[in-house]
C-alpha cells in the first residue's frame, strides 16, 4: 500500500472485475502498440540487414558523387594506383586483401508471382571471399575462375526462377549454372549472385570496376587512408568502412518505413486514447457511490487521482504486452523489397531489440496516461455529499 494511498490490488480488482470493457480498451491499445512495434522492427530490420554487410576493418572504394556501386565506375589504372598507395592486410596464404568488384543490376522473375524484379550480380575474387569471413558456403562449391558458373545467396536462391542449386540463370547473353549457395548471416549479400570477377567483366563488356575492397591491417589506420586516397587527385574516389557504407543504403528506405508507420500509429493511437478515456469516463459514472465512499473513509484527492491514473496505466500495460508479444512472433517473417538507394532486391525481416521494447513500453504507458489523466482528474474532484447521493 502506498502511504495514504489506495491498495493497487483494489485497483487491480477493478479492472478483472470489468472483464469485457477491459478486454476492448486492452485490445484496442495492443493494436496500436503492435502497429507501432512491427514498424520499428521492420525499419531495425532494414537497417540491420545492410549493417551486417561488412567487416569494420575493410574499405569500399566508389567513384566519388555515386552513391551505390552499381553507378560507379574505377579504371584499371586506379585500382593499381590504391594497390600501391595503402597498406593492406595480408591472407594467410600471403596474398593481399584486395578485390576489384564488378557490380551489376540483372533482372530475373520471381517464383511465386512472376514478375521481374532486379537483382545484384557481384564480381567475386579469392580476396574478397577472404575479406568477407561472415559470408558461408552452404552448399555445392565457390565458381571456378573463366567460367560461367555463380553461386546464389540464401535469401534469393529460393525466390528467383533458375536461382538453385544445378539450376541456370540466362543473362549477359549466356546461361551462368549455379554450383553452389551461400549464407551471408542475413546480411544484405544474401540477396545478391556471386561469379568470377573477370569473367563478368567480360560478360557485361565492362571496362572498369564498380568498387575496390580492401582489409586495413590495422583499423586505426582509416583516417590516414581516407586522407590519402580522397585528397590524392588522380583517384577521384571516396572511402567508406564496409559497415558505414552498407549503412548509408539502407537510409532511405529505413527512413521511409519508419516516419509512415509512425505517423499511421499515431493516428490509431488518437483512437486508443479515446477509446480509453471512454472506458475510464465510464468506470468514474459507474462509480461514482465507491468514491464519495473512500472519500468518507479519509482518502484525499490525490490518492483518488492515483488510483484511477494506475488503473488506466494498468489498463495500457496489459495491452502494451498483448501488442508486443504479438508483434515478436513477426520475427518468423522474412520480406523482401526493392532498396530505393540501390534500385535491387532486398531481403530482410523484423528485428526486436531492447531499445524497440523500452520505446513500445513508453509509447503504450504513454496513452494510458493520456487516456487515463481526464476521467481521474474528475473522479478526484468529485464532491463526497454529492458523489454519496449518486444513484
Amino acid at each position: 500500500m502506498w502511504p495514504k494511498g489506495i491498495p493497487l490490488s483494489y485497483t487491480w480488482r477493478n479492472l478483472s472485475a470489468r472483464k469485457l470493457t477491459t478486454a476492448l480498451a486492452a485490445g484496442g491499445m495492443a493494436l496500436v502498440v503492435f502497429v507501432f512495434a512491427c514498424v520499428l522492427m521492420l525499419s531495425e530490420g532494414i537497417r540491420a540487414t545492410l549493417v551486417q554487410t561488412g567487416e569494420s576493418d575493410n574499405l569500399v572504394l566508389i567513384r566519388k558523387g555515386s552513391g551505390t556501386e552499381v553507378q560507379s565506375m574505377i579504371e584499371r589504372e586506379q585500382a593499381a594506383i590504391v594497390e600501391s598507395l595503402v597498406p593492406i592486410a595480408s591472407a594467410t596464404d600471403g596474398s593481399r586483401l584486395f578485390s576489384r568488384e564488378p557490380v551489376v543490376l540483372i533482372t530475373l522473375q520471381k517464383k511465386e508471382s512472376f514478375k521481374p524484379s532486379n537483382v545484384t550480380i557481384r564480381g567475386i575474387t579469392p580476396a574478397g571471399l577472404q575479406a568477407r569471413p561472415q559470408v558461408k558456403l552452404s552448399n555445392g562449391r565457390w565458381p571456378r575462375a573463366g567460367t560461367a558458373e555463380v553461386v546464389t545467396g540464401r535469401a534469393m536462391s529460393g525466390r528467383f526462377i533458375g536461382g538453385g542449386l544445378g539450376e541456370s540463370l540466362r543473362f549477359a547473353q549466356r546461361d551462368w549454372l549455379v554450383v553452389g549457395s551461400f549464407d551471408a548471416g542475413g546480411s544484405g549479400f544474401d540477396s545478391e549472385i556471386w561469379g568470377d570477377s573477370d569473367t563478368l567483366m567480360q560478360a557485361f563488356r565492362r571496362p572498369a570496376f564498380s568498387a575496390l575492397l580492401l582489409r586495413l591491417p590495422d583499423t586505426q589506420l582509416f583516417d590516414s587512408v581516407k586522407q590519402t586516397i580522397e585528397s590524392d587527385p588522380r583517384l577521384n574516389l571516396e572511402v567508406k568502412r564496409e559497415t558505414q557504407f552498407y549503412e548509408d543504403q539502407s537510409a532511405a528506405l529505413s527512413t521511409f518505413i519508419r516516419i509512415l508507420g509512425l505517423s499511421l500509429s499515431i493516428i490509431f493511437s488518437i483512437g486508443a486514447v479515446v477509446g480509453a478515456m471512454i472506458t475510464m469516463y465510464a468506470t468514474v459514472a459507474n462509480r461514482t457511490p465507491e468514491i464519495g465512499t473512500l472519500r468518507a473513509l479519509g482518502f484525499g484527492r490525490s490518492a483518488i487521482l492515483s488510483a484511477f491514473l494506475i488503473e488506466s496505466l494498468m489498463l495500457s500495460a496489459v495491452g502494451g504486452i498483448a501488442g508486443l508479444l504479438a508483434a515478436s512472433l513477426m520475427q518468423n517473417i522474412e520480406l523482401s523489397t526493392m532498396n530505393w538507394q540501390t534500385f535491387s532486391e532486398i531481403a530482410f525481416g523484423f528485428t526486436l531489440t531492447p531499445g524497440i521494447v523500452l520505446s513500445t513500453a513508453v509509447f503504450s504507458l504513454s496513452m494510458g496516461l493520456a487516456g487515463g489523466f481526464l476521467p481521474a482528474l474528475q473522479a478526484s474532484r468529485l464532491k463526497i455529499v454529492d458523489a454519496l447521493r449518486a444513484h
